[in-house]
């Protein structure tokens, strides 16, 4: 159990980079924002591709895994940043997200 709290820790910080590396350009894109917030997304962007690398197991099995807890925080944002109520079809898709990246990332004898 230790062992999957730890990934998922790792997961969502891993997620929190990426969607900070392409919400800050959306941002400068579609809402006029300073430039100057491409800097903190292409610092984000390399921090969400090296935070990828700390993960134990075939790179190909960590992005599956990652795609799970990615669903789940991406909606945690639209919710908390975006201020946008989330619906019992977001938490449900979620769970199911979530449940296939513990199967993911818990097999036996994984490598």
């Amino acid at each position: 159990m230790l062992e999957f709290l730890k990934i998922l820790g790792l997961f969502i910080v891993t997620a929190l980079a990426e969607i900070i590396g392409c919400y800050l350009p959306w941002l400068v894109l579609t809402q006029g924002r300073q430039r100057w917030l491409l800097i903190p997304a292409a610092m984000s962007l390399a921090l969400f591709a090296w935070l990828l690398t700390l993960h134990p197991g075939a790179a190909g099995r960590i992005y599956a895994a990652y795609g799970g807890v990615y669903v789940a925080v991406a909606l945690l944002w639209l919710w908390q940043v975006d201020g946008i109520p989330l619906t019992r079809w977001d938490f449900l898709g979620s769970a199911v997200c979530l449940g296939g990246m513990a199967i993911i990332a818990l097999q036996p004898g994984r490598t």
